[in-house]
């Protein structure tokens, strides 16, 4: 997948299109595509493919590199504050 690849390719699953359009918000997909090799997991990769829908190996790639590049980190931070949020903040009445 180059950089100017249409997002169409992952439009059949928004979840998949949402992390590469993610991707591409933050500039991640905006360079020039580089050749690469690994060996890979036969069962791994296709139940990648299967869960995901995704049926090209390059495309499964830049979605599974995409994903945890763009990863949220709520959790992390939300349980970073604990303890910090002072009482009755849910509560509504202050107590």
């Amino acid at each position: 997948m180059t950089g100017g690849q249409d997002i169409q390719a992952f439009e059949h699953n928004p979840r998949v299109a949402e992390v590469i359009r993610e991707a591409r918000n933050r500039g991640l997909l905006d360079t020039r595509s580089k050749p690469t090799g690994g060996r890979l997991y036969e069962a791994l990769l296709e139940e990648a493919k299967r869960v995901s829908g995704i049926t090209g190996t390059t495309e499964l790639l830049t979605y599974a590199l995409a994903k945890v590049a763009v990863e949220d980190d709520f959790g992390q931070k939300l349980l970073a504050r604990k303890g910090k949020v002072p009482r009755g903040t849910f509560s509504g009445d202050g107590a």
